[in-house]
C-alpha cells in the first residue's frame, strides 16, 4: 500500500468506524469486504459504472446483505461467549425493531439470517404487525408489540397468535390490559385451547440513557409504567385469572446509547425489577433489554454524540454479568435476554453514492483577464492590490485585517455611489486573493489561530452533491448526526480541496458542513479538485439505520434507485435493481394525478393552438415532450464531470 494510500486510511478514518467492512485497492477504489471472508471484495466504483452502462445513475443506494448478515453473527458470537464465560443460565434472541427500517428487502434479509439464531421481528404500530404477520419467523422467534395500542391493534395481535406466532403485547397504557384481557375471554370462550399471545410490561426506570436519546429513558419517558402501575397489571391479571399471560419484562432507555455506564446501571434496575416480580409468584420468562446499542459513526470510540466507548463484547459481557449478579442475588432464574439492536444491526449494510454536479462559487474570482491596476482606479482598490502583491509568511495576518478594514470600505463607498459597479467587482477579486495567501500562510504555521479556522471554513469550496440531505440522510439535518463521507475514487491520491457540500434541493438547510474525524468534528471534507468531463462520486457511509424511513419528499424528490450487490469470488454481483421514483412517482405523493396534469396541459397547449400562438407541430412536440418527463427520475441528470477545468 503506497504512502498516499495510508494517509488517505488516515485521513477518512476508514479503519476506526468501518468496522472491517471497507477499504481501498491498488486502483483507489472503495471496496467492501464480505464479512465470511475478508479475501471477497467489491469494487464500488466498479458497481457504479457497471450501473451507469445499464442506464441507472447516482444518485444510488447500494445493499450489501451480507454485512447485515455479519452483524448478526458478531452481535449472537458476542453474547454466546459472554453466556459461557459467565455461567449464565438464560438465552439470548433479538427481535429487529422494523421502524428502523422497514423496507421489505431489509426485513426478508435479516429473517434470513437471524432465524438461524431464532431471531424475531418487534412492532410498534398495526401496520408494521400488519406487514410481519405476513413474514416467515422460525418457529421460537419472537413478535413483541411495542407502542400504543387500540382495540384493534390488540385483536390484531390475536390473530397473529392463533396463526402460530410467539407474540408479546407489551403494555404501554392499562386500557391495552383491559382490551387484551376482554379478547382473551371472549376467544377462550369459544375454544378454551386457543393459542394467546403472552403480555409484557414496559417499565419506566429511573435510569436514563446517553447520547441525543436520553430522554427515551428516566422519569419523564414518553413510554413505560410506573411501579404502581405494573403492580396494578400483575393484579388485574391475577383477578382475571389471566396471570400466567405475562411472561415479558422490558425497557428501553434510548437510541445510539454512548456510553457503558449508563447501560450498566438500567441493567441493575431492570434486573432488580424482573427479580422482585419473580419472587412475587410469576413465571416471568424474558427480559427485554430494548435497543440503543450504539454505533461507531465517526471512529473515535468515545462517549461522543455519534460514537460510542464500547464495542458488541464489551455491551454483551456488561449485560450478562450484571444480570447474572442481580438474579443470583436475589436467587431467581435467570431470564432469557431480549435485545432489539436495530441499528447496530442494519446501519453497515448500505452505502448512498452519489455524483458532485458542480462546484458553487462563494469566493469571488477573476473569469477575466488577471486584474491590472490603474491611475483612475479608486484608492481602496489599489490598496487591495498593494497588499495582494506583498504580502508573506511575516505579514499576513496584519495584512489580512488591513483587507478586512479596505473591504468595509470598498462596500460604504459602492453604497454612497462614489465608485462603479467595476471598481466594486475588482475589489472584490482582490481582497478574496489576499484572504487565499493569507489562509495559505496560516495553514503553514504550527498552531493556526481561530480567526483564520474560520475564513478557511469561508473560503472552502461548495460542492454541489446530486442528492437530497432530507430525503437521504435526514438525521444529519435534523439531528446533527454524522455520518462517513469519502469518495468511492483516486483515494491513492491526495486530496487537496477542502470542501462542504450542498443537495440540490432549494433549501439553505440543504447542506452538510460537519464530518467525522477521529478527534474532533471536522468543519470541511478532504476532496479532490473536480476535473471537465470526469465524474467524481462520494459514498455516504452507515445510512442503513432509520434514514430511508424518515427519509421526506422535500422539493418532491423521490426515493433514490436502489441496487442489491453480492460479494463473491469474481468480485460483485448485481442481484436486484430497483429503479427510483420518477416525476410521476414524486407528484403522486403529494396527491397530484399525472393523467388530469397531462389533460390541463394539453388543453393549454390546445387553445395556444387555437388562438395562433402555436403551430399544431409545435403544440404536439411540447405536449409530447411533457408527458414523456412523467417517467423522468427526481435528480439531476449526469453532467459527465464538472465543466470548470
Amino acid at each position: 500500500m503506497s504512502a498516499v494510500t495510508e494517509q488517505t486510511l488516515e485521513t477518512y478514518g476508514i479503519e476506526n468506524w468501518g468496522a472491517d467492512y471497507f477499504g481501498i485497492n491498488r486502483k483507489g477504489h472503495l471496496i467492501v469486504r464480505a464479512p465470511e471472508n475478508e479475501n471477497l471484495t467489491a469494487d464500488v466504483k466498479e458497481i457504479i459504472d457497471d450501473l451507469s452502462k445499464r442506464g441507472i445513475n447516482t444518485p444510488i443506494l447500494l445493499r450489501f446483505p451480507q454485512l447485515l448478515f455479519g452483524q448478526i453473527r458478531k452481535l449472537q458470537s458476542a453474547f454466546n461467549k459472554a453466556i459461557r464465560e459467565f455461567d449464565y443460565n438464560g438465552k439470548h434472541l433479538c427481535v429487529y425493531p422494523m421502524k428502523v427500517n422497514q423496507n421489505r428487502a431489509v426485513i426478508e434479509e435479516y429473517l434470513r439470517e437471524g432465524s438461524r439464531y431464532n431471531f424475531g421481528l418487534e412492532a410498534g404500530s398495526k401496520a408494521e404487525l400488519y406487514a410481519a404477520v405476513g413474514l416467515e419467523q422460525s418457529a421460537d422467534s419472537l413478535l413483541v408489540l411495542n407502542g400504543f395500542k387500540d382495540r384493534d391493534f390488540v385483536e390484531l395481535a390475536f390473530a397473529s397468535a392463533q396463526s402460530g406466532k410467539n407474540v408479546v403485547i407489551v403494555i404501554e397504557k392499562l386500557s391495552e390490559l383491559e382490551h387484551t384481557i376482554k379478547l382473551a375471554e371472549e376467544i377462550t370462550t369459544e375454544n378454551p385451547d386457543a393459542r394467546l399471545p403472552m403480555v409484557g410490561v414496559r417499565v419506566k426506570l429511573y435510569s436514563k440513557g446517553s447520547g441525543k436519546w436520553e430522554k427515551s429513558g428516566g422519569e419523564a419517558a414518553k413510554f413505560g409504567l410506573t411501579t404502581t402501575e405494573i403492580l396494578e397489571v400483575i393484579r388485574r391479571l391475577q383477578e382475571s385469572g389471566r396471570i400466567e399471560m405475562l411472561k415479558l419484562l422490558h425497557f428501553h432507555i434510548g437510541s445510539q446509547l454512548t456510553d457503558i455506564k449508563r447501560i450498566k446501571n438500567a441493567m441493575k434496575e431492570a434486573a432488580r425489577t424482573y427479580s422482585k416480580i419473580r419472587q412475587m409468584g410469576i413465571a416471568i420468562e424474558y427480559l427485554d433489554v430494548g435497543g440503543g446499542m450504539a454505533v461507531d459513526y465517526d471512529g473515535s470510540k468515545t462517549s461522543f454524540e455519534s460514537s460510542a466507548n464500547y464495542n458488541a463484547q464489551e455491551f454483551a459481557n456488561d449485560v450478562i454479568y450484571v444480570i447474572k449478579n442481580v438474579c443470583d442475588d436475589e436467587n431467581v432464574p435467570h431470564p432469557t435476554i431480549i435485545q432489539e439492536s436495530g441499528r447496530y444491526l442494519s446501519a453497515y449494510h448500505a452505502v448512498l453514492v452519489t455524483n458532485i454536479q458542480d462546484e458553487i462559487e462563494t469566493v469571488v474570482e477573476d473569469i477575466a483577464d488577471p486584474i491590472k491596476i490603474n491611475v483612475d482606479d479608486p484608492q481602496v482598490v489599489r490598496e487591495l492590490f498593494d497588499l495582494r502583491e506583498t504580502i508573506t509568511g511575516k505579514n499576513y495576518r496584519e495584512y489580512y485585517h488591513d483587507a478586512l478594514e479596505n473591504r468595509e470600505e470598498l462596500f460604504t463607498m459602492f453604497n454612497l455611489g462614489l465608485i462603479s459597479l467595476e471598481d466594486k467587482g475588482k475589489g472584490e477579486v482582490l481582497f478574496w486573493d489576499v484572504c487565499e495567501k493569507a489562509d495559505h500562510f496560516a495553514q503553514q504555521k504550527k498552531y493556526v489561530s481561530e480567526e483564520f479556522d474560520d475564513l478557511r471554513r469561508l473560503m472552502c469550496a461548495k460542492y454541489l452533491a446530486n442528492f437530497s440531505v432530507f430525503r437521504s440522510i435526514p438525521d444529519n439535518w435534523a439531528l446533527e448526526q454524522l455520518f462517513p463521507i469519502i469518495p468511492i475514487h483516486k483515494l491513492n491520491k491526495k486530496p487537496t480541496e477542502y470542501a462542504t457540500l450542498c443537495d440540490v434541493t432549494c433549501d439553505s438547510d440543504g447542506i452538510v458542513d460537519k464530518f467525522v474525524d477521529l478527534h474532533d468534528v471536522k468543519p470541511v471534507l478532504e476532496l479532490h479538485k473536480l476535473n471537465k468531463n470526469e465524474p467524481y462520486y462520494l459514498a455516504m457511509m452507515l445510512v442503513g439505520a432509520y434514514q430511508e424511513v424518515m427519509g421526506n419528499n422535500h422539493n418532491l424528490f423521490g426515493v433514490p434507485h436502489e441496487a442489491h450487490i453480492h460479494i463473491g469470488e469474481d468480485g460483485h454481483i448485481i442481484k436486484k435493481v430497483i429503479y427510483g421514483d420518477t416525476l410521476g412517482d414524486a407528484v403522486k405523493s403529494a396527491r397530484f394525478d399525472a393523467v388530469q396534469l397531462h389533460d390541463q396541459f394539453r388543453r393549454t397547449v390546445m387553445k395556444r393552438i387555437k388562438d395562433g400562438k402555436l403551430s399544431t407541430k409545435e403544440g404536439n412536440q411540447l405536449i409530447e415532450f411533457y408527458e414523456n418527463q412523467v417517467e423522468s427520475y427526481t435528480y439531476l441528470s449526469p453532467n459527465n464531470g464538472s465543466p470548470k477545468e
